[in-house]
């Protein structure tokens, strides 16, 4: 992880536990998303790999816009559309999510080995973002979908209320 976006996390002074959690676990899982883009032959190019820190540097989501401002440098701010290239490139191969109600994007811990079901967990009070699943969700969402005849693009769900630490 690059010195800007880690000190984003470690100047940060909260004792909010997403900030905490974030900071843990955001150089493991960049390590893994490297991997997984080598595993599947795709390039985690420069701009991409800094998109995805940016995102593993907060645990807000984060317009493409707020994104450009941070990666700026010497006054000058990342061309928009250029974000928004490497952000599709993170969703697509699972590295990235799109909160629709918030039209932003937080950066995902969840790979594989999860279940196709991920459900965020939005906190009203912090802004923070958790990201939850379980096979029990994944299959009760499969059942309602396969009753339903639907055909998903994908299966996110986003839940608002206040979190732990904020009630």
């Amino acid at each position: 992880m690059t010195r800007t976006a880690l000190s984003f996390l470690v100047d940060r002074k909260t004792t909010c536990p997403h900030v905490e959690r974030q900071a843990e676990r955001a150089g493991p899982a960049l390590a893994q998303a490297e991997e997984l883009c080598r595993a599947r032959r795709v390039r985690l190019t420069a701009i991409r790999r800094e998109v995805l820190e940016t995102l593993y540097a907060t645990h807000k989501p984060l317009g493409a816009y707020e994104i450009a401002e941070r990666l700026g440098t010497s006054g000058r701010r990342l061309a928009p559309i250029t974000v928004y290239r490497a952000l599709d490139f993170l969703t697509e191969q699972g590295l990235a999510h799109r909160l629709a109600s918030q039209n932003a994007y937080i950066g995902s811990f969840h790979r594989d080995s999860a279940p196709d079901t991920v459900a965020f967990l939005i906190c009203e009070a912090c802004g923070g973002v958790d990201e939850a699943s379980a096979a029990d969700l994944s299959e009760t969402v499969a059942a309602l979908l396969s009753r339903e005849g639907f055909a998903p693009r994908t299966k996110l769900l986003e839940i608002v209320g206040c979190c732990a630490h904020c009630r």
